[in-house]
């Protein structure tokens, strides 16, 4: 490596040194491609329905109109700059990664120890590691041995040993004994190492590439609207154009009529107020689901939420309490269990010896007031060894050595001194640590270990596991007075006493059952990701209900192995699986397989490496407590108490606003059909007829009388069976064919009858007769008071929509006709904001009304009614049909 690096045992020089910070760069993570605040603005301004008012705005100022342009203007920026502020979310998880970089490093320069910034670091130079430094770039050992913390990258929180004389096994990077990675810490000793690759180059750097490389998509929702607002530009001004040459040519209306006809038509058609209030509602979501315990960080992420067909969860800790307790502890004398106060043991009993060793062979402690620190499951060892009075006493016990556990050994020792000599003590995993046994503890002493006996004790892991237990093995050994305690570990190691297995269960929090059948019931899958042992983690799964008895286990090892057809045909047979000792590649490349399966998937995680899945997923999770502040940086949503039924939760919470996203876009595009066929019928008497509404009147009704029940309905409480239906698919339109029948067709069908109606019947009251102008001479209040009277009546058929879009399927009896009050709130300022645009003069000037007379606000007080009540029927009539189709499926 000095040789391809053109590098030395004592250091590059500061000449060198320069030259090559020219030719790799700093030593720094850095971000590309990141969407700048400039062009988040100019996406709002350039959204479709945006676009449609740019163009009335347009037309508008060109046919006279420039009070009514500037209107519109007014509109399309307070849209925009509300959308922006509410949506602009700055992805910060390089930033995190950063925050793992020391400022400084100490290298060999010019032949002499220096400290430098550690974004001057380059290939070539040598790195002086010592004890509490972190780390600045990758680098290889010379010479020298010390122990790492490799949290940051692994998320093993014991420090493992790096040393330069040890020969690199084979396998991945990071598990390299004789490799120092960038943002981990030493935690002793001292060495020497070489950089091979700083910033982007680095581990750390890698995992931030595809962190950043990995990004969000659009929400389901997001898609829909946008899809949607194309269509209604692309109606809008097919329609305004294909007037133009019937209404010059053949209705003779003049250019001035038909420019009117085009604004008033792409104004009735935009629905101004449906962007900033899904932004409301998706922000109130957010604030629901924090009260929830879940801190959703992109609001449209709350939508996406509800349409979550995939979970895959954690064990520890997110299915689990984390809070380990030994239960049984199996010796050559049987078992012995610990969910009741033990009976006393006798000194130097099998029991006896394996708590000593337990509590001596242990970092963890707990003070004289019960505070307790270190590993959950070294604790349950040392609660273990107080529960049966044996403990290592620091005076009695002396530690000379320790050998740090080691995953790819899966085992920790140290070597201590005690009354009774010099002794190595050692747990780990039964599997790699009784292949290193050769006697077992006895009441009497020790005596060789037979087969038999490992065949017993195998066969109690395989029982334990399977019951979601955790198991331990624990050994020692007495060092002759001709060994050194210096030894190496693998001498160390060998020829133990086993002294028992321990068992212990982290017991499943007491809420996860519910929420696992509640999942079930949506139609929700589960899936375990776990690094944890498969049988274990089935024993667990099937004390929630995840799965059955049978529930297939697939390895690190095996799910390597796997080609990507034959993982596809895996996850997409719909059974609930449990991936084991897997990685955080293996979490990304699952999470890969279910999107492209057209899976909704929410992804748990709470390490640095698990970065590039939690962006990956469609919602990824990160927990509060136990997570690093990179993987919450990744994660979609956080969990403050890392509990699994808060998905659950958040997941039912994002049902309940995406129905109420339809409820409200329900609402505002039914007011779209009385407002449209006005113009309609205007532009097809070839202006004979006087347009019903003005402009300013539609904007009064979109963005005024429209907005606060829009709001109030995002609001509404959870309906009927909202977590009894299964998810939706991933291409499944949020805004569909039936939904906009239903807006447009019937309840704003039933609108446009009666607004129509109110509109005629005044007209021909005060005396008009067909082709008489109304905007000059007598009949000129007229027909101010019809156009008044057809939005009067738009807005009384509001109310009546409001009350008919609060529910879905249920009729309205089942919900509560007052349980939303600020519904009822909403129409009392509905009604309000009508009168004071009919009733104050400034206002009349500004939209063009006049004072009805009592008899014409009495023939509107029905048509509420009559709205909401046909949708009543037509909603009774689905309910009759989808019990017709249950009760005879043939």
């Amino acid at each position: 490596m000095l040789r391809d690096l053109r590098a030395s045992r004592t250091g590059l020089s500061e000449r060198e040194a320069a030259r090559r910070l020219v030719a790799y760069g700093p030593n720094e993570l850095t971000r590309h491609g990141g969407r700048q605040w400039p062009r988040q603005i100019v996406r709002q301004l350039a959204h479709p329905l945006a676009l449609l008012l740019w163009l009335a705005a347009l037309l508008s100022y060109f046919s006279g109109s420039a009070a009514l342009a500037a209107a519109i203007i007014a509109v399309i920026l307070l849209n925009a700059g509300f959308a922006f502020l509410q949506e602009r979310h700055a992805e910060r998880a390089v930033e995190a990664l950063s925050a793992y970089l020391p400022p400084q490093a100490r290298v060999l320069r010019d032949g002499g120890e220096r400290q430098i910034p550690a974004g001057l670091l380059v290939p070539g130079d040598v790195l002086v590691v010592r004890e509490g430094d972190r780390v600045s770039a990758d680098a290889r050992l010379l010479e020298g041995s010390v122990e790492m913390d490799l949290s940051t990258l692994t998320g093993e929180s014991l420090p493992v040993p790096r040393s330069a004389e040890d020969r690199p096994p084979e396998g991945p990077l990071l598990q390299a004994t004789d490799m120092v990675f960038s943002g981990t810490s030493c935690t002793g000793g001292e060495a020497l190492a070489v950089v091979f690759a700083t910033g982007m180059h680095t581990e750390l750097g890698r995992i931030a590439a595809l962190s950043e490389r990995v990004g969000h998509d659009q929400s389901p929702l997001e898609k829909q609207v946008t899809r949607v607002a194309r269509i209604i530009a692309v109606v809008a001004v097919g329609m305004g154009i294909a007037f133009i040459p019937v209404g010059t040519l053949l209705g003779g209306l003049s250019l001035s009529d038909t420019l009117n006809f085009a604004i008033g038509l792409l104004v009735a058609n935009v629905p101004e107020g449906l962007l900033p209030t899904i932004t409301l509602a998706l922000a109130v979501g957010v604030r629901v689901l924090a009260r929830r315990g879940a801190l959703v960080k992109r609001i449209s992420a709350v939508e996406t939420l509800g349409s979550t067909s995939v979970i895959c969860t954690d064990k520890t800790g997110t299915l689990t309490m984390n809070l380990m307790r030994v239960t049984t502890i199996w010796t050559s004398g049987g078992y012995l269990g610990l969910d009741t106060p033990p009976p006393p043991i006798m000194p130097g009993s099998p029991p006896w010896r394996l708590a000593a060793a337990s509590a001596a062979c242990n970092n963890a402690g707990i003070d004289g007031e019960g505070n307790e620190r270190g590993d959950p499951t070294e604790l349950a060892l040392l609660h273990a060894a107080n529960a049966l009075r044996v403990g290592a006493d620091p005076h009695t016990v002396e530690r000379l050595t320790q050998f740090h556990f080691d995953p790819a050994l899966r085992r920790m020792s140290t070597i201590d001194r005690t009354p009774d000599g010099i002794r190595v003590h050692c747990k780990g995993a039964p599997e790699e640590l009784l292949p290193l046994c050769t006697g077992i503890a006895t009441a009497g002493g020790t005596r060789p270990l037979t087969r038999v006996e490992r065949d017993a004790a195998a066969s109690i892991v395989d029982s334990w596991a399977g019951q979601g237990l955790r198991i331990l093995a624990i050994a020692e050994r007495d060092l002759t007075p001709q060994e050194d305690t210096a030894l190496l570990r693998e001498k160390a190691e060998q020829g133990l006493t086993l002294l028992g297995l321990v068992a212990m269960f982290d017991p499943p929090r007491p809420e996860v059952p519910d929420a696992v059948a509640r999942c079930h019931t949506a139609g929700i899958r589960l899936i375990i990701v776990t690094g944890d042992h498969g049988l274990t983690a089935r024993g667990i799964a099937s004390r929630v209900g995840i799965g059955d008895g049978g529930t297939r286990i697939i390895t690190g090892a095996e799910l390597d192995l796997m080609p990507e057809k034959a993982l596809d045909d895996l996850l997409n047979n719909g059974e609930e699986l449990i991936f084991a000792r897997s990685s955080p590649e293996a979490k990304l490349r699952i999470a890969d397989a279910l999107r492209d399966l057209g899976k909704v998937v929410a992804m748990t995680g709470d390490g640095v490496n698990d970065a590039p899945a939690l962006r990956r997923a469609d919602i990824g999770v990160a927990m509060g407590r136990s997570g690093t502040d990179v993987a919450r940086e990744a994660a979609t949503m956080i969990l403050t108490d890392d509990n699994f039924a808060s998905i659950v939760s958040a997941v039912q919470a994002g049902r309940q606003v995406y129905d109420n996203v339809r409820k409200f876009i329900v609402y505002i595009f039914a007011h779209a059909t009385p407002e449209v066929i006005p113009f309609l019928i205007y532009a097809a008497s070839g202006a004979n007829i006087p347009l019903p509404l003005t402009v300013m009147q539609i904007l009064a009704i979109d963005l005024g009388t429209e907005t606060l029940p829009a709001l109030a309905l995002g609001r509404e409480r959870e309906e009927p069976g909202t977590m009894t239906r299964p998810p939706r698919q991933r291409g499944q339109n949020v805004i569909d064919g039936p939904m906009l029948a239903r807006a447009w067709g019937l309840l704003g069908g039933v609108s446009a009858v009666l607004v129509t109606a109110a509109f005629f019947t005044t007209l021909l009251m005060g005396g008009w007769y067909y082709g008489a102008d109304t905007r000059t001479g007598p009949l000129h209040l007229v027909g101010m008071q019809a156009t008044t009277i057809s939005f009067l009546g738009i807005v009384a058929c509001q109310i009546g929509t409001a009350m008919a879009a609060r529910t879905q399927t249920a009729s309205l009896a089942q919900i509560g006709l007052f349980s939303n009050r600020l519904l009822l709130w909403g129409i009392a300022f509905e009604i309000a904001f009508t009168a004071a645009v009919v009733a104050l003069p400034p206002l009349q000037g500004i939209f063009g009304t006049r004072p009805p007379e009592p008899w014409q606000i009495l023939a509107l007080v029905p048509f509420p009614f009559i709205v909401w009540g046909t949708d009543e029927l037509w909603r009774y009539r689905r309910r009759w049909k989808t019990q017709q189709q249950r009760s005879d499926p043939g």
